[in-house]
């Protein structure tokens, strides 16, 4: 296996992770972004209120997503088993 080979395969192992943690960074972003306005706007400086919404939200997205994702997972892993006799040459 050359270096450009291991390249391609490491930058695939990166997106792969991106893709997979990429609507949940993303929707706990927005939610924080939404909560922390509301608390700007109300005064309540209360540090768990942010907490709890992110958390459903994750879990809402995780219900919504986790099938490609796990799918996703584990093309990309069957693809890596399939390539492990040209890396052992």
């Amino acid at each position: 296996m050359s270096i450009g080979e291991l390249t391609a395969l490491l930058r695939q192992g990166v997106m792969q992770v991106m893709f997979m943690a990429g609507p949940m960074l993303i929707s706990a972003l927005l939610i924080g972004l939404i909560v922390s306005i509301l608390q700007a706007a109300s005064s309540i400086q209360e540090q768990t209120l942010t907490f709890v919404p992110k958390m459903f939200v994750i879990l809402l997205v995780l219900m919504i997503f986790g099938g490609w994702m796990f799918t996703s997972l584990g093309q990309f892993t069957e693809q890596l088993f399939r390539r492990i006799p040209e890396m052992a040459r």
